[in-house]
């Protein structure tokens, strides 16, 4: 079984590289988070995607291991928060926004939600695969 808590690596270019985990957590309100933690240079950047309520259009796993890690919208659009390429578009795209700053901060997950399944569309991913069967899931 893995530890998802272990920190990987993730490199960005040649001078910037970071460290980032996954895991859940439900807090002192009941409410399960699913948490990417970035760390770097001493720095800690928390992008946490909380439960919404039934027709919200924020479901995270909340605490099923099936499903550890995914968040939806309800509309068909879904990330895989314990996937590198996932972390790397929330990174790009907190960096695009200005959102990495230094200190210890928490980004709302669900703010960047929309452009990164855009960034990582599984869908077009796998149509793109010329050897993928037509409704064969994507592959890793």
């Amino acid at each position: 079984m893995r530890n998802d808590r272990r920190l990987r690596r993730l490199v960005v270019d040649e001078r910037t590289a970071y460290l980032w985990n996954f895991r859940q957590k439900k807090g002192p309100d009941g409410v399960w988070r699913d948490i990417v933690t970035l760390h770097r240079d001493g720095d800690r950047t928390r992008i946490v995607f909380r439960a919404g309520g039934p027709g919200s259009g924020q479901y995270v796993s909340e605490g099923h291991p099936w499903f550890q890690g995914y968040a939806a919208d309800g509309q068909g659009e879904g990330i895989n928060l314990r996937e590198p390429g996932v972390v790397r578009a929330l990174l790009d795209e907190a960096a695009r926004r200005g959102l990495l700053r230094p200190g210890d901060r928490e980004l709302d997950g669900w703010e960047l939600f929309h452009a990164v399944a855009g960034a990582v569309d599984l869908k077009r991913a796998a149509a793109a695969t010329p050897a993928a069967p037509q409704g064969c899931p994507p592959g890793p």
